[in-house]
């Protein structure tokens, strides 16, 4: 990966994913700056991960070629507007924050910025992230690049041409682990009540769901669709279990609830 200066602006479990990435691809932790409110925060991210800390966005936002602005929606804002007066003309701005436009976000900045934003997931703590990306008009490909590394360093990636796209990707990967939690924790309630002690209801489940998520991520060339169907001998258990689904318009409601999930991350644009 490229070795510039990169300075994360909000330094939370995200931000930690993504230099803790960068580290475990042998990027230079000279040149990864912290900046957080918190001092004892940025006391453990510098014991952990021995990158530079500070307190100063503006200090952090200066020295870097990099700005990943990792801050809380609702905090853009005030963190923004207190670094107008900083050239960003020579620098790449990465956004990861959820609901602000690349237009707001320039706003703010009072600049016309070259900005990549990002919609991550939770599963990037373990390497294993989903992330959206959106480049504005001024992303030089170098940039794109760049931005495309330090997010493979969590996990996989796609990009989305129109920005609208980002609201998209919230629905489906970024809030989508949820989805997958909420299922995992339906079965384990109903195997408890099968008689199973907790324990052994949640092992029954996260290894059944992972060697599910293995069969799809090994078997690329066939349709998720085909990996189902192989599992589903006709008037067998599984195909009345999956009947059942289907009486209750499954696939309705997982249509429906991503339709919520990207209209809430219409409205939040229009919040911050």
């Amino acid at each position: 990966m490229e070795q510039r200066t990169i300075a994360f602006i909000g330094s939370g479990n995200m931000a930690e994913a993504i230099f803790s990435g960068m580290l475990a691809s042998d990027y230079d932790k000279n040149r990864i700056i912290a900046a957080n409110r918190g001092r004892e925060r940025l006391e453990y991210i510098r014991n952990k991960y021995g990158i530079q800390i500070t307190q100063n966005n503006h200090e952090a936002t200066e020295k870097a070629d990099v700005v990943v602005m990792s801050v809380k929606p609702q905090m853009m804002e005030e963190v923004c507007t207190a670094l107008t007066d900083i050239d960003f003309s020579s620098k790449l701005v990465i956004s990861i924050a959820a609901g602000v436009t690349s237009q707001r976000i320039a706003s703010l900045l009072n600049s016309d910025i070259a900005l990549v934003r990002v919609m991550p997931n939770t599963p990037s703590l373990l390497n294993r992230g989903m992330s959206g990306l959106f480049a504005n008009e001024n992303v030089s490909e170098n940039d794109k690049q760049y931005a495309q590394q330090l997010l493979k360093s969590v996990g996989e990636i796609c990009w989305t041409e129109q920005e609208t796209g980002i609201n998209s990707i919230t629905g489906i990967s970024g809030s989508g682990p949820a989805y997958f939690f909420l299922f995992m924790e339906a079965i384990q309630q109903e195997a408890q009540r099968q008689g199973f002690d907790s324990e052994t209801a949640r092992m029954l489940v996260q290894q059944t769901a992972l060697g599910a998520a293995e069969m799809v991520v090994n078997n690329p060339d066939l349709n998720i669709s085909t990996l189902r169907e192989r599992v589903t001998s006709k008037g067998g258990t599984t195909a009345a279990a999956l009947s059942t689904f289907n009486a209750h318009a499954l696939n309705d409601i997982v249509s429906k609830a991503i339709q919520s999930a990207v209209s809430r991350a219409e409205e939040m644009e229009k919040l911050f």
